[in-house]
């Protein structure tokens, strides 16, 4: 029987993607995902993960970050090698699909974006995070225009969930498209942060639009769409940032604003 231009794809996918160095790693490490390696290079960098720290993943399954993020919070646990976890810190892992357990880590099973899943986070926090981190992605209809704006409004989610469960000063990690609906995002984050990187990791494949925005010293509340303004209590000119976008390189809150462009980051990003 022939196979279908279907099979012939999903099996040349299957192919690489079991040739994969980062896979192969994850599987030979104990790891459920090769995602684990992009959080893994970005908190070697920039020290993201403190032991201790109160840490909610969104979009957490199958469970890589959150693995890693447990490994680095309890000094050892997290992996499905069945290594205890212990100390101060917490863990809560937020998704839609079912996650197998991960020792030190609370799975919530939802939308984070209905409020009394957000409750239910919030009550099993005890206190603010001091992290949030999001490798979420949107369904994706092959309509670039719905795409880019079910994009840009899954971000905005992420900032109106900062809003209610990031300490002031904490900082997220969150997964973005390049794409017109790119710098909007990016001015929203340079205005409730004190600063903003753009990075590529390795393990991030290089035919991918994706791009990780790092955003550090939040300040205790966020403006979720372009034009709000002060709806989430916030004063002062914040509400045009979404007008201009800058997207490459390192922004720090209050910087000028600069021209708009449809990349997310520049030839200097690490790789």
């Amino acid at each position: 029987m022939t196979r279908s231009r279907k099979q012939r794809q999903t099996g040349r996918w299957a192919a690489r993607h079991n040739r994969d160095r980062f896979v192969r790693q994850a599987r030979s490490g104990g790891w459920r995902a090769r995602a684990v390696f992009k959080l893994e290079e970005i908190d070697r960098k920039y020290q993201l993960i403190k032991p201790g720290a109160t840490v909610v993943d969104l979009g957490a399954a199958p469970g890589s970050w959150s693995q890693y993020a447990a490994a680095r919070i309890y000094g050892g646990g997290g992996r499905d090698d069945g290594d205890g976890a212990g100390g101060d810190g917490r863990i809560i892992a937020v998704d839609l699909r079912d996650m197998p357990a991960i020792d030190g880590v609370d799975f919530i099973r939802g939308d984070f974006t209905d409020a009394a899943v957000a409750a239910q986070v919030e009550a099993a926090l005890q206190r603010p995070a001091a992290l949030v981190l999001s490798d979420l992605s949107p369904d994706l209809s092959g309509i670039r225009s719905a795409d880019q704006a079910r994009a840009e409004a899954l971000q905005y989610a992420v900032l109106a969930f900062c809003a209610r469960a990031l300490r002031p000063g904490g900082g997220l990690l969150t997964k973005v498209f390049a794409g017109e609906a790119a710098p909007a995002v990016r001015a929203r984050l340079d205005a409730c942060f004190d600063t903003v990187r753009a990075l590529k990791p390795a393990a991030s494949r290089a035919q991918s639009r994706e791009v990780y925005l790092l955003a550090r010293g939040f300040a205790g509340d966020a403006e979720t769409a372009p034009g709000d303004g002060g709806n989430h209590g916030k004063s002062g000119n914040h509400g045009n940032h979404g007008n201009h976008g800058k997207i490459d390189g390192e922004t720090n809150r209050g910087d000028a604003p600069a021209p708009a462009r449809n990349d997310l980051y520049s030839a200097t990003v690490a790789r």
